[in-house]
C-alpha cells in the first residue's frame, strides 16, 4: 500500500520550502495539485521531474475514488496547493478523509502558512484567534456574516481575499465590525510585500492611494473593538467618536459626519450625528 504525503509550499519566495517537502516530492509517483501550470514553476525550479495531476475543487469527489485505488495498489503519492499548506481553504480533506477511512499512511509535511505569517507581523498578542477563510461575495450576505462574526468571544479574525474584492470586504469591515483596527499583508513573501496597518477606515484610505492595490493576494486579521486594548470600558459619546475621526483622520466635522453616518448607521440616525456636531460646536465657542 502507498503512502499519501501532504506538502506545504511556499507561498511567494520559492526559497521557503523545506528539503524534506523537495525530498518527498522528487521521490513520490505522483503529485496532485490544483493547477500543473502554477505547480510547474516550482518543480522547474528545484529540477525535478515528477508527475504532476490536477487536483481540485472541481474534480476533487470524482478523482479522489481512483486516487485511493492507485494509493492501494502500492503508489506514493504528494497533495500540494498552489501555494501554502493544503486543506486550508483548498481541496484535499476528501482525499485524507478517504484514506483515514481505507487505513492508508498520511503524513502532513509542514511548511508555510500565509495565516500563521500574516499573524505573526500583525504586532498583535495572539492568545487566540479564528480563521474564516474568504467571506462571502453578495455585500448583504458579507455583511451578515461579520456581524456574526463580532459578536463571538475570539479576540482576533484572519480573512483571505483576492485583490479585486479587497476594498468592498474592507468596507463591510468597517460597517459591520464599527472600524477596528486592521493589518492587511498583500503579496507575502514575494519581492514587492506590502503591509497596511490601522483603523479599517485609514488602511482603505491607503489602499485607495496605491493604484496597484489590485494585485496579489491578501491576507486581513481583524483585532476586534469590543476585544481592543485602547477601548475603555465605557461606550464612547458621538461627540468623542466625532472628534477622535477628526483628529486621527485630519478630516473636516463635515467628512467626520459623512464618515461616522456611514460606519454607525445601523446604530444612530443622521440627526443624532450632526446633533452631537453642533453640541461640539457649542463647546468650543
Amino acid at each position: 500500500m502507498g503512502t499519501l504525503y501532504i506538502v506545504a509550499t511556499p507561498i511567494g519566495n520559492l526559497g521557503d520550502i523545506t528539503k524534506r517537502a523537495l525530498d518527498v516530492l522528487q521521490s513520490v509517483d505522483i503529485i496532485l495539485c490544483e493547477d500543473t501550470r502554477t505547480s510547474s514553476h516550482l518543480l522547474n525550479f528545484y529540477s525535478i521531474k515528477t508527475k504532476l495531476i490536477s487536483y481540485h475543487k472541481f474534480n476533487e469527489e470524482k478523482r479522489t475514488e481512483e486516487l485511493i485505488l492507485e494509493l492501494k495498489n502500492g503508489k506514493n503519492m504528494a497533495l500540494i496547493t498552489d501555494a501554502g499548506t493544503p486543506c486550508i481553504s483548498d481541496p484535499g480533506s476528501i482525499l485524507i478523509k478517504a484514506c483515514i477511512k481505507d487505513g492508508i499512511e498520511i503524513f502532513s509535511l509542514p511548511g508555510p502558512s500565509a495565516i500563521i505569517t500574516a499573524l505573526t507581523l500583525s504586532g498583535l498578542t495572539l492568545n487566540n484567534f479564528a480563521f474564516y477563510g474568504f467571506l462571502e461575495r453578495k455585500a448583504n450576505l458579507r455583511l451578515s456574516k461579520l456581524k456574526e462574526i463580532d459578536k463571538n468571544d475570539i479576540e482576533i479574525v484572519v480573512f483571505y481575499e483576492a485583490p479585486k474584492r479587497i476594498l468592498d470586504t474592507l468596507k463591510s469591515i468597517e460597517e459591520a465590525m464599527e472600524n477596528p483596527y486592521v493589518v492587511v499583508l498583500n503579496d507575502l513573501t514575494k519581492k514587492f510585500e506590502k503591509k497596511y496597518y490601522g483603523l479599517a477606515s485609514k488602511v482603505i484610505s491607503d489602499l485607495e492611494n496605491n493604484s496597484n492595490h489590485e494585485l496579489g493576494e491578501y491576507v486581513i486579521v481583524v483585532l476586534k473593538n469590543k476585544r481592543s486594548q485602547v477601548e475603555t470600558k465605557e461606550e464612547l459619546s458621538l461627540e468623542a467618536i466625532l472628534l477622535d475621526k477628526v483628529i486621527k483622520e485630519k478630516c473636516t466635522m463635515k467628512e467626520a459626519i459623512s464618515k461616522v453616518a456611514n460606519i454607525y448607521k445601523n446604530k444612530y440616525s443622521k440627526n443624532q450625528i450632526y446633533n452631537a456636531s453642533l453640541n461640539i460646536k457649542k463647546l468650543l465657542k
